[in-house]
């Protein structure tokens, strides 16, 4: 009997034009490059859906639409920037379905996309999120060089995560 095979999305958000918050998109490529697979050249956001395993999913903010898409998945690996908010510069860990307000109208975390997953889709994903620490956030595109290392790390880690090696911190 053949088993069948676990489709991922890696969904990376935030503002590339803000410095660090636009880490996520750095970090997808980098991902995307030691799996060999090919991304999209668009920068402001892009989708690799259709076209082999994992998928890559990169805008500026979650949305409702993002809980859509991630519902055809079995896996799921959200990333994003964080200002210190967290102990940790490289922060991972498993994500569950639990709704968040927030302060700003237009922001949704990954732990409330899920609610949206598991309630409208009827779905759940496994779930993890990794979290890099920004520093700069000027109005330029490129990262500060303490977060481009954090980003390779990061990236590392999405990679065995993605092939189910171990994962530093994954709590």
């Amino acid at each position: 009997m053949m088993v069948p095979m676990e489709k991922t999305l890696i969904i990376g958000y935030g503002n590339l034009d803000r410095q660090d918050d636009g880490v996520a998109y750095h970090i997808l490529t980098s991902v995307a490059q030691q799996l060999n697979r090919e991304i999209s050249d668009l920068e402001e956001s892009f989708s690799n859906l259709e076209n082999g395993d994992p998928a890559f999913l990169f805008s500026l903010q979650l949305t409702p639409e993002t809980a859509e898409i991630a519902a055809g998945f079995d896996r799921l690996c959200f990333v994003d920037c964080h200002t210190g908010s967290v102990d940790e510069d490289l922060h991972v860990e498993k994500v569950a379905a639990e709704f968040q307000r927030s302060p700003l109208t237009h922001h949704m975390t990954a732990q409330t996309c899920m609610v949206l997953v598991e309630q409208v889709y009827h779905k759940q994903p496994e779930a993890v999120l990794i979290s890099v620490r920004g520093y700069q956030f000027e109005f330029v595109r490129g990262l500060s060089e303490s977060t481009a290392i954090l980003a390779q790390q990061a990236a590392q880690e999405i990679v065995r995560w993605y092939r189910r090696e171990p994962v530093a911190n994954l709590l």
